[in-house]
């Protein structure tokens, strides 16, 4: 498989670390439209001399280089098969300092808390020099910290709209007030996000990252709020209508029911 070939590539390399697939496709939710994430553990940067040399031997039209969000390069290529793959480099240090601080220290974030701790986890291993990313992954299978579970849900849940100041549902409705759509659209992303970060928390479930997010709730989440799709759904639909503010109470209402608050 070309995904197995690209890895053999980068073990060639005494600075590589390991060569893991992660993202959509380790996920028991994806789809056709789901890329190929190969992520790439280093102990320096790979020069872009190498990556080009690689991805030009399976096409031709490829970015390398990209810094948008993190360090990677993609390509298409149609042989065996149409699939879009996106490499992305990262130091295996991060990684072991992003199990710490959240993992080991349990140290929450608004929204998102453990995303990367769910990208580790659910890694397939393609190549692993001295098998340190098998003892990541090890180490993601002990169970959930309960103390994460509620650092999560503590920092998280005053922000939906009980915390004096400014919580993100105050800030929404100033954004109705205001009649700025732009930042009612912002301010709902934002509390939809630690919406599900307490969701995911709650159910002791790492977060999967952006996509699909109901889906993966209702598929391994045990426990969620009354009208819980429908509710979500309600909100999205609702962002820049003058229901937004209904809307997003509904879902609190139902959340605070759901917690016992």
């Amino acid at each position: 498989m070309i995904l197995n070939d690209i890895a053999e590539e980068f073990s060639k390399l005494k600075t590589v670390n390991s060569v893991v697939l992660s993202g959509s496709k380790t996920s028991l939710i994806n789809d056709d439209m789901s890329d190929f994430d190969v992520y790439v553990y280093s102990s320096e940067k790979i020069p872009l001399e190498f990556r080009e040399d690689l991805i030009k031997k399976y096409c031709d039209k490829y970015t390398i280089g990209n810094t948008f969000f993190e360090d990677g390069d993609e390509f298409s290529v149609t042989k065996p098969k149409n699939m879009y793959i996106d490499i992305m480099y990262r130091n295996l240090d991060w990684a072991y300092k992003e199990m710490d601080w959240v993992w080991s220290k349990c140290n929450a974030r608004l929204g998102y808390t453990t995303a990367f701790i769910h990208n580790l986890k659910t890694s397939k291993i393609l190549y692993d020099r001295n098998y340190e990313f098998e003892r990541i992954i090890d180490e993601l299978k002990e169970p959930y910290p309960e103390e994460l579970k509620q650092n999560i849900i503590n920092k998280n849940y005053p922000m939906l709209r009980s915390l004096d100041g400014a919580p993100f549902y105050k800030q929404v409705e100033l954004a109705v007030k205001r009649e700025d759509l732009v930042s009612q659209n912002h301010r709902t992303a934002a509390l939809l996000a630690s919406y599900f970060d307490i969701l995911f928390a709650y159910n002791m479930q790492t977060h999967p990252g952006e996509k699909k997010l109901v889906q993966y709730a209702k598929k391994y989440c045990k426990k969620l709020p009354k009208d819980f799709e429908d509710d979500v759904t309600a909100v999205v639909k609702s962002v820049g209508s003058p229901q937004i503010l209904q809307s997003l109470t509904k879902l609190l209402d139902e959340l605070d029911v759901f917690l016992g608050k």
